[in-house]
């Protein structure tokens, strides 16, 4: 009976094998086009294990595609998102060189310190009366650290600390065991809440429970990371009744993807936010006179974890006023949904106050300028110079961070040149995904400019924080990154929605999933080319 399942299992994929080619022929034609765009002179001249990945991207993704098409419904879509999230991930995992994502040495230093239990690191310097990592001294930048402050963690961060941005093969100390030795590291992402590193110090832990080498640290670290990560945008998928493709679309971008695979607390702010939107659109479609007060407040917990992780991200909470009022069962909905608007904003003004003074316990003390009390002095004194900050966020704002859509690479300047044909094809792709996406839920007037507005409010929020936090006083031209903004994305598709009725659903969703996967190939393939 089992021989017979087996085989009546074999002949259907070979079925849907044969039967999509299309498919599976345009994702190889589109991952070598990529790999034509990025080729350089060092890939010719070595280029086994640029072959091995091709191959490997190529025979994986060609399961990916048969695996969606034999699980193309909206029941199983979730199932979708979990398995080519860990397909690539894990292989993102792997291959990225140790701790080189953006600022992944101090959240691999955070993780190691929660595997220890220690859910707030405590600053090693108040008993000198130090306060900050870097003293104040005159320049724009201060080179005086002080020594012998910061936080404890172990000896092995010298070994991560010394290879860092290097690869496996070019050291020989990644197959030494760990070093439990106490070793005090000057920055550990002391502002974030504890909870956003519970994963990764659990494989971390594991790694040190069975005695593994060194390096197994990072790397269970991010994989425990992206299962999180994985798992979260899997349920978010299949709790949403509408807009799964788009969601998953932007789960698996390779900026997203790129971070989700790393230590950083990133993976959890994409997770959560794709979860708030989907929880959202969940309560906005449910039946008349359905939804209780349990509803309002896991909504409300959802944003608030998230929040205290990004505090813009608090705003989310307003999406509960644009719910129709004909979904409530209880008549006391308004008053509950008013005290969780407080209640969240209490939480995230309180934790900030905690938050922003940790600042100074780390690398961002050494910038002399920033002080946001003085900051709002000097826009109280300068009203004009908020329209430079304004026009700073819409202007100079999006150009900056637009790119960063795949270009993981953001310390190499040359890279935004070299990935430039990629970058264009997935600015077209998502346009094409959040804006013209053929929908069946049609969404009134009041949810599109609600959710405008929490956009609007989280987008120039996230300037400002900035602002506040890393800009000298008076510098109006704030840094951001793409990765801020990623579930702000997951909002474009109810705010715009053009009408192509002409579109086959069916044929639009199968496409996209090629290029989904596509550009989840052509990732690890830039991984690849670019450092080995």
């Amino acid at each position: 009976m089992e021989n017979i399942d087996l085989k009546n299992s074999l002949s259907n994929y070979k079925n849907v094998f044969l039967g999509s080619k299309r498919y599976w022929a345009l994702y190889l034609l589109f991952i070598t086009v990529c790999c034509f765009s990025i080729v350089s002179g060092k890939n010719l001249h070595h280029p086994k294990f640029e072959l091995i990945t091709f191959i490997v991207v190529a025979v994986l993704g060609i399961i990916c595609i048969l695996y969606y098409l034999s699980h193309d419904s909206n029941n199983e879509l979730h199932k979708v998102a979990f398995v080519i999230i860990l397909t690539f991930g894990i292989i993102c995992c792997l291959i990225v060189p140790m701790v080189n994502h953006i600022d992944e040495m101090e959240h691999f230093t955070r993780s190691e310190i929660t595997s220890e239990g220690v859910i707030a690191p405590d600053w090693i310097g108040d008993e000198h009366g130090i306060d900050r990592l870097y003293n104040h001294t005159t320049g724009e930048r201060s080179k005086e650290f002080n020594h012998g402050v910061g936080f404890n963690t172990i000896g092995s961060m010298k070994f991560f600390e010394k290879a860092r941005e290097g690869t496996v093969f070019e050291t020989t100390h990644d197959t030494d065991k760990i070093n439990q030795s106490t070793y005090i590291r000057g920055s550990a992402f002391e502002q974030n809440p504890f909870y956003g590193y519970l994963p990764q110090a659990i494989g971390i832990f594991i790694a040190k429970l069975l005695d593994l080498n060194v390096v197994w640290m990072l790397w269970l670290g991010r994989l425990a990371n992206l299962i999180c990560y994985a798992g979260i945008v899997s349920f978010a998928i299949k709790k949403t009744p509408c807009l799964k493709m788009p969601l998953i679309a932007i789960a698996c971008i390779p900026v997203t993807l790129y971070h989700a695979s790393s230590t950083s607390i990133d993976a959890l702010i994409f997770a959560l936010g794709i979860l708030a939107i989907a929880y959202f659109l969940y309560l906005h479609e449910s039946a008349e006179s359905s939804l209780e007060n349990k509803h309002i407040i896991i909504y409300s917990i959802i944003c608030l974890l998230l929040g205290l992780c990004k505090l813009p991200y608090l705003a989310f909470i307003f999406l509960l006023l644009f719910i129709p009022q004909n979904r409530f069962k209880t008549k006391n909905y308004k008053i509950l949904i008013l005290l969780s608007i407080i209640a969240v904003g209490l939480c995230g003004v309180l934790w900030s106050k905690y938050s922003t003074p940790a600042l100074m316990h780390s690398w961002r003390s050494s910038y002399n300028y920033v002080n946001s009390t003085q900051q709002l002095q000097y826009l109280t004194n300068n009203p004009s110079d908020i329209f430079k900050f304004l026009y700073h966020t819409v202007t100079g704002g999006l150009s900056n961070i637009l790119p960063e859509l795949f270009n993981y690479d953001y310390r190499n300047a040359a890279s935004f040149e070299t990935y430039s044909f990629i970058i264009l094809a997935l600015e077209v792709f998502l346009a094409i995904v959040l804006f013209a996406y053929p929908q069946k839920v049609k969404f009134d007037k009041k949810t599109k400019i609600g959710a405008l507005l929490v956009f609007i409010i989280i987008y120039i929020g996230t300037f400002f924080v900035q602002l506040l936090t890393w800009a000298n006083v008076g510098d109006m031209e704030v840094g951001v990154h793409m990765r801020y903004f990623i579930p702000l994305l997951a909002l474009i598709p109810i705010i715009v929605q053009l009408n192509f009725n002409k579109i086959n659903a069916e044929k639009f969703d199968k496409y996209m999933m090629v290029f989904i996967i596509g550009f989840m190939a052509t990732l690890i393939l830039a991984i690849a080319f670019r450092f080995y």
